[in-house]
């Protein structure tokens, strides 16, 4: 009787495994019609009457009560959303997860991590995936092996892919720059340079975020030219088109956040010397934010970096690192000196030195 309930015990979990992508498909769908959102503007929770309303609002054809009925049934029983009886109706709430997924209306200042999930579970995202196998067998990148080309080439000419990758990764940064502010714990960090260059920093939401927390730096926003090119104005801070392989605007300080991940080991050693190059000798710095891997660890992030480490692998080629892994490459960079601190976050940060 136990190795029968053990069989099919594992049979459960297999299908919950293959099954898996229903449900990250049904909170793409979840956000795509806004549920999140309708539920913010009525306090937090809504009816399905309501829900429905606010669909057909944004719709040319009545929504389907019974597929929404259906795909709530799964993301409550997730814990992505409550569920009550209201008057003999369904009242959906918010949980402490499905509040990320809140936009909101334009004049409210919310974090949100709704564009990344729609860039992740994006068809263009996803296919990729399914070349997973292919690239054990052969080698190769995944995203080349699905698309013809590397992501960031590809994105160069796909604006709606390019807007929805450029949107997530601000998303992500909006969300995360507050736990950043920990770097002055000391007096020095942010609050002792007078020029921060943001490394590939996409449409300049990192470093705007930084400027308005540290208005003495002045900001450089430093990305590929098409990516500048949508970049739009922000106070106190220069966009500059350029390539990272050939060279890097000089300044008190560099930030890399979510950029070195995306490289190999070779590619990452060429970026940190332009990267030396760019800085003061003796009192420059770099401020790499990025995932140290712990394969061990114990923190509600460490299964989502074994997540995101394959996701790198996946789109670019790139990796998570450890440790050790962060170490070798930064003294093959010219930066012998380094030290991780610890942000309530999934990432860390880096700060290494010159010298």
């Amino acid at each position: 009787m136990k190795d029968d309930m053990e069989s099919l015990t594992g049979q459960a979990e297999l299908l919950q495994h293959m099954l898996a992508y229903a449900d990250s498909m049904s909170l793409k769908a979840a956000v795509d019609l806004r549920l999140p959102d309708i539920m913010h503007s009525h306090g937090g929770s809504a009816t399905l009457s309501q829900l429905l309303s606010a669909i057909d609002q944004s719709s040319s054809s009545p929504a389907d009560a019974s597929t929404l009925v259906r795909i709530m049934r799964l993301l409550v029983r997730k814990n992505i959303f409550t569920s009550s009886d209201h008057h003999h109706e369904p009242r959906y709430g918010l949980t402490r997860v499905s509040k990320w997924l809140v936009r909101g209306s334009s004049d409210e200042e919310l974090n949100s991590l709704a564009p990344v999930l729609m860039y992740d579970n994006h068809p263009l995202s996803v296919t990729p995936w399914h070349y997973l196998g292919d690239c054990v067998r052969g080698g190769g990148n995944a995203f080349e092996r699905a698309h013809g080309r590397g992501i960031f080439e590809f994105a160069s000419g796909q604006p709606e892919f390019n807007r929805l990758f450029n949107e997530g990764m601000a998303s992500a940064t909006k969300m995360m720059t507050p736990a950043m502010s920990v770097l002055d714990y000391d007096g020095h960090g942010f609050g002792s340079i007078g020029s921060l260059v943001d490394v590939a920093g996409g449409i300049g939401e990192n470093v705007g975020e930084i400027v308005k927390m540290f208005p003495h730096v002045r900001g450089i926003n430093f990305d590929l030219p098409h990516v500048v090119a949508t970049a739009p104005p922000c106070d106190g801070v220069t966009h500059v088109g350029g390539d990272m392989f050939e060279s890097v605007p000089a300044a008190d300080a560099i930030m890399m956040k979510w950029i070195l991940h995306n490289w190999s080991d070779e590619d990452c050693v060429r970026i940190l010397k332009n990267c030396k190059k760019a800085i003061p000798e003796k009192t420059g710095k770099l401020i790499i934010v990025d995932m140290v891997i712990d394969p061990e660890g114990k923190s509600p992030f460490d299964d989502a970096g074994l997540l995101v480490d394959l996701l790198m692998m996946v789109q670019t080629s790139g990796k998570e690192r450890t440790e050790s892994e962060w170490k070798k490459i930064l003294e093959e960079g010219g930066f012998p000196r380094y030290k991780i601190i610890k942000i309530p976050s999934l990432s860390s940060i880096i700060e290494a030195y010159p010298n």
